[in-house]
Order: C-alpha cells, then sequence, then structure tokens
C-alpha cells in the first residue's frame, strides 16, 4: 500500500513538474495575429510600439506605431509616455526585441502587454494595413506568372534584417547548385516588396520558405529547422 501511495507522489510530481517547464517556456503575453489584432481594434489609442531598429521602421511598420527597444538612447523617456494600465501592444521581427522589452515593461508595473507571435512578418503576412516607402519590385501577378512558367519553383520569404533568414541563403546557393535549371529560386524580402507578402496572405514568420511543382504548393515551412533536408525530401516526391 505505502508503495502505490510513493508511486502515485512521484507521479504527481512528475506532472507538476512537466506543467511548470512547459508553463516557463512559454510567454504569456505573446498573442497570435487574429488575438492581437483584435485586442487592438478594441482600443480608441492603442499604445503600439514598433521594437525593431529606426532603419527598419523607415521602411516599413504598423499604422500608428512608436518606435523604440530596449537600446533606444532614452527609452526611460519613451516607457514614461505610455500608461501602465492600459494594454501595451509590441512587436519586432521576431520574439527577441519586442519579447525583451514586453518583460521589462511587465517587470517594471505595466498591467497588460502583448508581444506579437511572428513580428512584422506575421502582421503583413496576413494582409493588415500598413505603412511603408517601398515599391514592391514584383507584383503578384508576376510571382504567379513565374510559378505557372516553371516546372518547380522554391520561393524564400524574408528581411535582410533576420537573423534566420540569413542562414537560409547558403542553404539556398547548395541546393540551386544541384538542382541547377530543373529549380527556379525566387527570394522576396520584405524590404522590397512587401505587397507581394500582403497578397500572398500566407506567411506567419521569416523565413518562409514554399516550393511549387507544376502550379501548386507541395511544401511551405515556417522558419529554418532542417530546410535543406526538407527541401531535397519535398524536391524527391
Amino acid at each position: 500500500m505505502e508503495n502505490k501511495k510513493f508511486k502515485k507522489r512521484v507521479t504527481a510530481l512528475v506532472l507538476l513538474f512537466a506543467i511548470v517547464g512547459f508553463a516557463q517556456n512559454q510567454n504569456p503575453f505573446t498573442l497570435q495575429i487574429d488575438a492581437f489584432y483584435a485586442k487592438i481594434k478594441e482600443q480608441k489609442k492603442p499604445q503600439l510600439i514598433d521594437a525593431r531598429s529606426t532603419e527598419e521602421f523607415a521602411i516599413n511598420h504598423i499604422d500608428g506605431a512608436v518606435n523604440f527597444n530596449l537600446q533606444t538612447e532614452n527609452y526611460a523617456k519613451y516607457a514614461a509616455q505610455l500608461d501602465k494600465t492600459k494594454p501595451v501592444f509590441i512587436y519586432s521581427i521576431g520574439a527577441g526585441r519586442s519579447g525583451q522589452l514586453a518583460k521589462e515593461l511587465l517587470k517594471n508595473g505595466f498591467l497588460e502587454v502583448h508581444d506579437l507571435e511572428g513580428g512584422i512578418a506575421a502582421w503583413i503576412g496576413s494582409g493588415k494595413p500598413f505603412y511603408t516607402n517601398s515599391k514592391s519590385k514584383l507584383t503578384l501577378a508576376e510571382y504567379k506568372k513565374i510559378i505557372a512558367e516553371n516546372k518547380a519553383v522554391l520561393v524564400d520569404i524574408g528581411s535582410r534584417y533576420c537573423g534566420a533568414c540569413k542562414k537560409v541563403k547558403p542553404v539556398l546557393e547548395a541546393i540551386r547548385a544541384e538542382n541547377g535549371t530543373n529549380l527556379k529560386i525566387v527570394e522576396i524580402d520584405l524590404e522590397d516588396n512587401p505587397k507581394v507578402i500582403a497578397d500572398l496572405k500566407t506567411v506567419k514568420v521569416f523565413p518562409t520558405l514554399i516550393l511549387y511543382q507544376n502550379g501548386k504548393t507541395v511544401f511551405k515551412k515556417d522558419g529554418l529547422g532542417d530546410l535543406k533536408k526538407d527541401v531535397d525530401a519535398a524536391l524527391a516526391h
């Protein structure tokens, strides 16, 4: 009997540690795009922060956002202009700079802070309104024409400011060298082609890789992961 009780206690402790570990690995303030957007729409004057660099912000950003992060000069002055009792909405490219800022604001007494999962990629990629000072070099019609005219097309969607996106480039070169003219590779970045990314309404994070064969999507990968292996496997089918 004692042995059974001991086993039950051990099982309960293991389950408790698993739950605690899961909770610690989650950011309770992180929201997916639909929930993030819905909460913003509830506010008359949403407190929206773009936690990227001033250079990134100048190229494109969400309408109404102010631009600062923990590395910004006079950061405290910007933070002091926010109302701690009202929700604060933050985004960057991924969850790096925005996540750090969210944690800092919560630590300093802000009651409600939300970080956008997928960052600016999720916002623009879902077709939400945004400001940009650049005109897309590629139209959606031209994009579809490339897909239709080539048997196999691998599309790489990202940003030149995205660390994970930079890691994709040497992998693409290896894939290009192995496949030659049998595979058309198209690279689309946010800074040059924001409208196409918005029109596709399929991007949730940078990088996003899409493989088309005979005009149809046969593979889509959100994030980096084992890209070479996954693409090779998709091309083999």
